[in-house]
């Protein structure tokens, strides 16, 4: 998920059948290359671009056609690794079907010198700004260029609405039947068609030579729904802790926030803190160094408790079970933590097919400590944030009980006013219909790639295992159905699943992940280079330390010798 404003990586519908109609009359393309209308032949300078219009026959999806509404001449700037080229930035507008919808926006950064390449950002959260086209991939690190200092085209959109003062935690837009399906997806193609119908008529050519995108949390969710829904239209894809099974996530969401709201079940932060501390002190070592990370999660998982946990001899038990301070749990607390740490079942049919979200890697993860650290900020917030869940719900309770309150509020009920902790995800009564109506629109749960992976596309998927936003369990199960459907050795042929011992949710002061990821899957798409061996940096728990970069299952175990700030004294292994 991006934050508020600040926070640029996360997360997650409405009618399809009221549209119908109208989808219908403006349908006037299908889903290939959408090239029906071409652009001139010769190439336009960047102040032509200015005004240009995009047919709504050269878009995929129905809209109402696409304007231009500036083009600027940004010129070069930074040095070294960070330079960026001289390079024009197209802002641009894709007109709805339905009146009362809101605009795409999007902006494309067109370099002078063009290496033939397109690059594609995903969002954050509910998404509602423009992801900078100048940016990175997520976790890319500062020792390589950014796509756009590579030559490549980038573009992004705001998926289909301006978020409010909430930022990426807006989803008052959720009312419009067709900025749901926008956001669920569809301004994913319709932002590409336009980018791409413009590209072409920047550079005069017929199509980009290849074309990659890359997102995190809600943008790793639309980094699996282009390549499922549009595989030719896309050459590989960057997934960070993808939120693929989006409504089914809101769903655990809501789970997990009533159990926070109990009477004295809300940990603060000095509470997590000394959680945390007891996890360590547990969970530390099965890795084969104490290092401050834990990278046996499968073995901290299966052997902590906190219900009879200690911390330097003392019981993390508050004595009776009784709230006694900050220096213990609280049975309340103890309780909706478990809670955090479990699946939630639906006992009721949903259009995704799904039937459950699983629980999260809680024990171990930094659900929101104070420390100085500039990052910090945004890890509380994309965890257990400051305030009790209520209602009505605050601002500053934790991220994922205001996604949940959003979401019943303006996609399920379209109430305002609703009280979203009245609702059991469980047993939503009234609301079972809505909820899975949404759910068809929002699990992007596909398994079966295999015209991906015959065009020749690769995925580069990874996920931190102290996620406390989106649960590395899910995109583990989401790998484990690729597998089941289409084979091991076929997945094997253009997918890679990494996970990160402690790196949170796209921010982390344990360990904050950098990888250069693009350059592997510009050299698997382009060179046939299958991945080697990745290392993974850290750029603020430890600066420097790197691991290897492990695929799932295995972790990084030490080799009882060696720096154990660096990748060489480690070994990937499953126990």
């Amino acid at each position: 998920m991006q934050l508020k404003p600040a926070v640029h990586e996360f997360h997650a519908m409405g009618s399809a059948l009221a549209l119908a109609p109208l989808l219908t009359v403006f349908s006037l393309s299908g889903c290939g290359d959408n090239h029906l209308e071409s652009p001139a032949a010769a190439p336009l300078s960047c102040s032509q671009l200015a005004g240009k219009n995009v047919p709504a026959s050269s878009i995929g999806l129905p809209t109402t056609g696409a304007t231009v509404t500036a083009a600027t001449v940004m010129p070069a700037s930074g040095s070294g690794v960070q330079a960026t080229g001289e390079y024009c930035l197209v802002s641009a507008a894709i007109n709805p079907v339905d009146p009362a919808a809101p605009q795409i926006k999007l902006q494309i950064a067109m370099p002078t010198v063009w290496n033939s390449k397109i690059m594609m950002f995903g969002g954050g959260g509910y998404d509602g700004t423009i992801p900078a086209p100048t940016g990175n991939v997520p976790a890319g690190p500062t020792a390589q260029p950014t796509p756009l200092g590579r030559g490549y085209a980038v573009f992004a959109s705001d998926s289909g609405h301006e978020a409010n003062a909430l930022g990426s935690e807006d989803g008052s837009f959720g009312v419009n039947d067709e900025a749901v399906q926008n956001f669920s997806g569809d301004a994913l193609k319709k932002t590409r068609d336009v980018a791409v119908y413009l590209i072409d008529a920047r550079y005069a050519v017929k199509a980009p030579k290849r074309a990659y995108f890359a997102g995190g949390s809600s943008g790793g969710r639309e980094a699996l729904a282009v390549v499922q829904r549009w595989p030719q239209d896309w050459d590989g894809s960057i997934v960070l802790y993808p939120a693929w099974a989006a409504a089914s996530l809101d769903l655990q969401f809501g789970r997990i926030t009533r159990a926070l709201a109990a009477p004295g079940a809300y940990p603060d932060q000095a509470k997590r803190k000394v959680l945390l501390d007891a996890v360590l002190a547990s969970c530390d070592t099965l890795d084969g160094v104490a290092d401050g990370v834990i990278s046996n999660v499968a073995a901290c998982n299966a052997t902590f408790n906190p219900a009879t946990a200690t911390l330097n001899g003392t019981p993390l038990r508050c004595a009776g079970g009784a709230d006694t301070g900050d220096s213990c749990l609280s049975d309340a607390q103890i309780t909706a933590l478990n809670v955090y740490d479990t699946p939630i079942t639906f006992g009721y049919t949903l259009a995704s097919g799904e039937t459950q979200y699983p629980g999260f890697n809680v024990y171990g993860a930094d659900l929101g400590v104070a420390n100085a650290s500039a990052l910090q900020p945004t890890v509380i917030t994309l965890a257990l944030g400051t305030s009790q869940p209520a209602s009505p719900m605050p601002n500053t309770a934790p991220y994922l009980s205001v996604f949940w309150d959003q979401w019943i509020r303006y996609f399920v009920t379209r109430d305002p006013n609703y009280n979203s902790l009245s609702v059991d995800p469980q047993n939503p009564g009234s609301l079972q219909a809505r909820i899975s109506q949404l759910t068809g629109l929002q699990d992007v749960n596909k398994t079966d790639l295999s015209a991906f992976n015959a065009k020749g596309g690769k995925i580069l998927m990874a996920h931190g295992m102290a996620d406390a936003l989106v649960s590395t369990r899910s995109t583990e199960q989401y790998y484990q159905r690729l597998q089941a459907t289409m084979g091991t050795s076929a997945v094997a042929n253009f997918v890679r699943y990494y996970e990160i011992p402690g790196y949170g949710h796209a921010a982390s002061t344990v360990y904050n992940a950098a990888w250069d990821s693009l350059t592997t899957l510009e050299n698997w798409v382009e060179k046939g280079v299958a991945p080697p061996a990745q290392i993974v940096a850290d750029t603020a728990g430890v600066p420097g330390r790197t691991r290897p970069l492990c695929e799932y299952p295995t972790f990084p175990r030490y080799n009882g010798s060696g720096d154990m700030n660096l990748a060489s004294s480690f070994t990937c292994a499953s126990q």
